[in-house]
């Protein structure tokens, strides 16, 4: 099963469209599951709000998962890696699940429990589009590792 656990809800309708787009492509290949926890409230205090964020989505997490973290400090790698790590993922866990943090970024305690960290790119994204990001990555992984013919 592959999981993506998303701080914050997504608000733009056209964008939701796209995000359950591919998560309908997705299904056809491998079980998905999305799952949004509450953002919360930007305050002065920001570590808070970052720690407050990272226990809702650890609530979700269970130990038999192997969780990669999106992070503007991860590592970066092309579709095709990416595609094999999903596959090579799979021989040993039967839950992939990947987190998107909030508008703040990831609170200490999910960076370690994170096992990896990926880097969607040196840009800058809203944490919103990085949803329809990784899905549409997660989709083009599995087209290339079933040797389908998808748009470059």
């Amino acid at each position: 099963m592959i999981r993506v656990i998303s701080v914050g809800k997504v608000k733009d309708k056209n964008l939701k469209a796209l995000i359950d787009d591919y998560a309908l492509k997705i299904n056809r290949y491998h079980k998905l599951e999305m799952i949004e926890v509450k953002d919360e409230s930007i305050t002065s205090d920001e570590k808070k709000v970052l720690d407050i964020e990272a226990e809702r989505v650890l609530d979700k997490i269970g130990n038999d998962e192997y969780v990669v973290l999106l992070d503007l400090h991860g590592k970066m790698m092309d579709s095709v890696d990416f595609a094999h790590k999903i596959d090579q993922l799979f021989v040993h866990y039967s839950k992939v699940t990947f987190v998107i943090g909030g508008s703040l970024g990831l609170g200490d305690k999910l960076l370690e429990r994170g096992n990896e960290r990926l880097k969607l790119s040196d840009m800058t994204f809203l944490h919103q589009m990085s949803r329809l990001i990784i899905l549409e990555q997660i989709y083009r992984g599995f087209k290339i590792l079933n040797n389908e013919v998808y748009h470059k």
